[in-house]
């Protein structure tokens, strides 16, 4: 069998009807969309349609839709162009929590630099912050709050909805990061309440290099990138109509097969689930939630039976050999294998979080995958527990 991929969180394989879309903006529709001739006039259009295609899309309006280079740019000019709106009227603090992406927490701790304050909220067991915990962390100093709707690396669902009413009766700019849930589960910002979110294309079947974020008409909000006049002076640069089209492309075609990919994911992850605990009973655990989560993301800890723990960048490095491509619930930094932050906070055990991996489903996967997936993982196990027992 050819090598499996099971690391769609991490990024998707462009969908071939998506390419067909984006390849006459490389070399037919060629043009700067900015250009007053017939090949900017052509490419302009082809911008403000893709706009109002995504805006329809999420239910926004489309001067709500701003083209970015993709979700970590999205994070920053969000966070960083409410606080720069409204910090120097003494609003200061940024709520979120500690098992956001790295593209809000790094921006938010960035600011301290210009006197912010985070406020880390913690979540529970499966990686849920509650509403209630944000109503009781709002102060008048308080300038955004940015919680992610999917948490990428366990799947767990924040109550997005609840979240965004406490900050709209406190008045408080709420940004979300929805680059795992855009195309995989409903997201429609008037009925969620957002003021704020951001997507990336690569993560839905559409090429990398690409994103929106949307800001809702009357948010507190300074732009992030100077430069040009594009994007109604929101966000300078030329814009990248091929990644344009694309992602719309994609995203028009994620809203379509939703129900269907989500049939799919909910099938492999009840065949992964229901092989580990045919196979490894009592040496494996699902860290984050093992129901209410999305099915696409799945995150499992490993443990001998003498509950010592095992290496996990060995596991995903004989996984890869074995042709399975997963992801690591481990990162590697200065020579030194730490767990990831997300598990660092959710698991009790450190054992565990060390000895950990993440399965994401793409809609290419299939089930002869996972049974693929099982034989090679019993046999690299197997090896493993015996070198550590």
């Amino acid at each position: 069998m050819d090598p499996v991929y099971f690391d769609n969180a991490a990024t998707t394989p462009v969908d071939p009807q998506v390419l067909e879309t984006m390849l006459p903006y490389f070399t037919e529709d060629f043009g700067n969309a900015d250009a007053a001739h017939q090949f900017g006039r052509n490419c302009k259009v082809a911008v403000e349609d893709a706009r109002e295609e995504i805006a329809r899309l999420i239910n926004a309006e489309p001067s709500e839709i701003i083209f970015t280079s993709g979700g970590t740019e999205s994070d920053n000019a969000a966070i960083k162009g409410v606080f720069s709106a409204l910090s120097p009227a003494g609003k200061n603090e940024i709520i979120t929590s500690p098992i956001e992406h790295h593209a809000v927490m790094h921006p938010a701790e960035s600011l301290k630099r210009q006197g912010a304050k985070i406020v880390y909220l913690k979540p529970n067991s499966d990686g849920i912050i509650t509403a209630d915990q944000v109503k009781e962390a709002i102060t008048e100093k308080t300038a955004v709050v940015s919680l992610m709707h999917i948490n990428n690396e366990i799947g767990s669902i924040n109550p997005v909805n609840e979240i965004a009413a406490v900050c709209s009766e406190a008045g408080v700019p709420f940004h979300s990061d929805t680059v795992q849930s855009v195309g995989k589960i409903p997201v429609d910002v008037k009925e969620i309440g957002l003021n704020m979110l951001s997507i990336s294309a690569h993560k839905i079947y559409g090429p990398k290099g690409i994103g929106v974020l949307y800001v809702k008409n009357g948010t507190p909000w300074i732009p992030w990138l100077q430069g040009g006049s594009q994007e109604r002076r929101r966000r300078g640069g030329t814009s990248n109509i091929p990644g344009i089209v694309g992602l719309t492309k994609a995203m028009a075609l994620c809203d379509k097969n939703m129900e269907a990919n989500t049939q799919k994911f909910v099938a492999l992850r009840e065949r992964l689930i229901d092989g580990l605990e045919k196979r490894f009973e009592g040496k494996f655990t699902i860290n984050g939630p093992k129901d209410g989560g999305v099915p696409h993301i799945i995150n499992i800890g490993f443990k001998t039976d003498s509950n010592q723990g095992l290496d996990g960048e060995m596991l995903l490095l004989n996984l890869d050999i074995e042709g399975v491509c997963v992801s690591n619930g481990s990162a590697c930094t200065s020579g030194a294998t730490e767990p990831s932050h997300v598990l660092q906070e959710i698991v009790g055990d450190e054992t565990i979080a060390n000895s950990s991996i993440r399965v994401s489903f793409g809609k290419q996967n299939n089930e002869k995958e996972i049974d693929f997936f099982l034989d090679k993982l019993e046999g690299v196990l197997d090896r493993m527990m015996k070198v550590a027992s």
